[in-house]
């Protein structure tokens, strides 16, 4: 590994987004312990927003990126 690499540090969640989304617009999600407990939903346009892992509303999104998932599956 270079020094070169630690520079491309992995995005991570230090603030959480209040706002409800539109799980339409969510593409894909990550999990994330540290700093904070959170979940990074990215957008169809690749943007990266964290909300609060709690919310009802994420656990169902959580769900409807799962069955879309399994659905591409073949």
């Amino acid at each position: 590994g270079s020094a070169g690499s630690q520079s491309m540090r992995k995005f991570s969640c230090v603030t959480l987004s209040p706002a409800r989304l539109n799980i339409r617009n969510l593409v894909s999600y990550e999990k994330q312990q540290v700093p904070i407990k959170a979940i990074m939903f990215i957008t169809a346009d690749g943007i990266k927003i964290c909300v609060s892992a709690d919310k009802k509303w994420v656990q169902a999104a959580i769900k409807t990126i799962d069955e879309r998932r399994g659905a591409k599956r073949k």
